[in-house]
């Protein structure tokens, strides 16, 4: 059989693009504030992760201009060797301390960076235990790694107490969880988690990419959320979200930080972040630790959100962060829908099966602090209108 059958054989998004009812790849015209042009029509932005709304934010981008005249567009190599700049020193400093943590080592990207971790962690007798709705990076990371995986029910932490117990391993113990779960935007349960943890000698890994500049005291993640900062060994982090930027991090004790920098293929086999971006997830970090009010802001937007599209009668599921899906139902109810909210102006994201059980599929809406009172106003607008012609509330 010729290998490339598969790709001959596969014909949905064909379909979809002569149905009109693409979602993916959508080619953005403008930068990806609040709003974007997107097949030559101004749209408001709900679909994008730029929580803090930095990444048009005059002091984000030029720091990352005077990167680039100081240090040029790239590294043309790895950390490990001539890719080191003095700046992605400085950034691991000042994230370690804003993660409370000893130690922090930065990677290319985010998804890069779960891949780089757990599969330099979890070795032969080690065993890794994942949420079912962990991100596909964590579930990668498991796969590259010699350990066993075993997967519990999401959020249930009586469920993780259960295979933690029966599971049989001669090695050590890693959980690996998402602090907010990407596609349903609700919180996982870490004073449980870590009680489990505690009582099975086992170690905590939270993925913290749409947590840090959302929760915690000072944006700084889950486990301050929690006030559980001593008892998350370590934590995960990405650029592409808050940051305004791209890459992503881990934060952890400084000799297993060290063990990983130094074992880590996706690390060391990596070209480092480039200048501009180093330098804008530090500028980033700035306004993070000195304008709480963004957080404040945003906060107040999700939850006036939340509570609008529960009253107009939509399935939201648990949400409870910047992330709010918006349950459909089959795959291609979800795709008119998607096509629907974007005729009226509005841009979001569609979440079908594989990545979500066959029959809930979604659109999932994600908000900014930069998010005007008027646009909020017109994306309720909108969803109620549609939401009423499609049968829905």
């Amino acid at each position: 059989m010729d290998i490339f059958e598969k790709c001959r054989n596969f014909t949905a998004a064909r379909e979809a693009k002569a149905a009109g009812l693409y979602p993916y790849f959508s080619e953005v015209e403008s930068s990806l504030g609040t709003k974007a042009i997107i097949d030559g029509k101004e749209v408001i932005m709900i679909g994008s992760n730029n929580y803090l709304g930095l990444t048009t934010h005059p002091k984000v981008k030029e720091a990352a201009i005077q990167a680039v005249e100081k240090y040029g567009s790239g590294c043309t190599g790895s950390r490990f060797l001539n890719g080191n700049l003095d700046i992605h020193v400085e950034l691991e400093k000042r994230l370690a301390k804003f993660m409370n943590k000893a130690a922090a080592l930065v990677f290319s990207t985010g998804f890069q960076t779960n891949l780089g971790g757990i599969s330099t962690l979890v070795g032969r007798g080690d065993a890794v235990y994942i949420d079912r709705e962990d991100h596909a990076s964590i579930v990668d990371g498991c796969r590259l790694g010699f350990g066993k995986v075993y997967k519990f029910k999401h959020n249930d932490m009586e469920d993780l107490d259960r295979i933690l117990c029966e599971s049989e391993n001669s090695g050590g113990k890693l959980i690996a969880v998402d602090g907010v779960f990407s596609i349903g935007g609700d919180i996982v349960d870490l004073p449980g988690l870590v009680k489990a943890a505690k009582k099975n000698e086992a170690r905590i890994l939270v993925d913290d990419a749409h947590a840090i500049g959302v929760l915690g005291e000072r944006g700084n993640g889950t486990a301050s959320h929690f006030a559980l900062d001593d008892e998350v060994d370590i934590v995960m982090g990405t650029f592409s979200k808050s940051f305004a930027s791209l890459g992503g991090f881990l934060a952890g004790d400084e000799d297993v930080i060290d063990y990983i920098k130094h074992n880590s293929r996706a690390l060391i086999f990596s070209a480092s972040m480039p200048p501009a971006a180093v330098a804008a997830a530090l500028a980033a970090l700035d306004i993070i630790e000195n304008e709480p009010e963004r957080r404040r802001r945003l906060k107040q937007i999700y939850t006036r959100m939340k509570k609008e599209f529960d009253t107009l009668g939509f399935d939201t599921g648990n949400s409870c962060t910047a992330i709010i899906p918006i349950k459909i139902g089959e795959n291609e109810p979800t795709f008119k829908f998607w096509r629907a909210l974007l005729n009226n102006g509005v841009y979001a994201n569609t979440i079908i099966t594989p990545a979500v059980p066959p029959g809930e599929s979604q659109i999932r809406t994600s908000y900014m602090a930069t998010h005007s009172d008027d646009e909020l106003d017109r994306v309720l607008e909108v969803f109620e209108k549609l939401g009423r012609e499609f049968g829905l509330i």
